[in-house]
């Protein structure tokens, strides 16, 4: 076998990742349903956020914790393969991150369950996000405005204090 790059190295653990997350799903659906397997996934998804988090922060350290959260999930959506867009009003307290093109999503669109990505979406979503804001600050808003998985253009992520 010829030398693995690095490149190669982060491919092959994205997506075991998302593969490992992907099955986990299906198995606990298979095992007993699908309410069952999306209760058990947003408890996963009410720590993971905390994990990422915690790796992220001590890269973005600019002192306002708005700001740093905004950086943190830049680079969690770049690590993820979203498409998206941010628009920067930290210095007025908030600001919005516009996806418009969500690997979870995608994902559920190509193995034909796109009819659940409504529920999983607005689900998971939720509580993901509500925790990365709460990992930079109890006095930080999380709202979202719009989401692709319900019909939008875009997921829109707006985050204030």
């Amino acid at each position: 076998m010829e030398k693995i790059t690095q490149q190669q190295i982060i491919e092959y653990f994205k997506k075991s990742y998302t593969a490992a997350d992907g099955l986990w799903f299906m198995k606990t659906e298979e095992k007993y349903d699908f309410d069952t397997a999306l209760e058990l996934d947003a408890k996963v998804w009410e720590v993971m956020p905390k994990i990422q988090a915690r790796m992220l922060k001590p890269l973005a350290d600019s002192g306002n914790k708005l700001k740093d959260l905004m950086e943190c999930l830049r680079a969690k959506f770049s690590l993820e393969d979203f498409s998206c867009t941010i628009e920067d009003n930290t210095d007025s307290g908030s600001f919005s991150i516009i996806i418009s093109s969500c690997h979870w999503h995608n994902l559920l669109l190509k193995s034909n369950r796109e009819n659940l990505s409504a529920k999983i979406g607005s689900l998971i979503c939720e509580r993901e996000y509500e925790v990365w804001a709460n990992e930079f600050g109890s006095d930080i808003n999380f709202k979202i405005e719009e989401k692709i998985c319900a019909g939008a253009g875009n997921c829109i992520l707006r985050f204030s204090l």
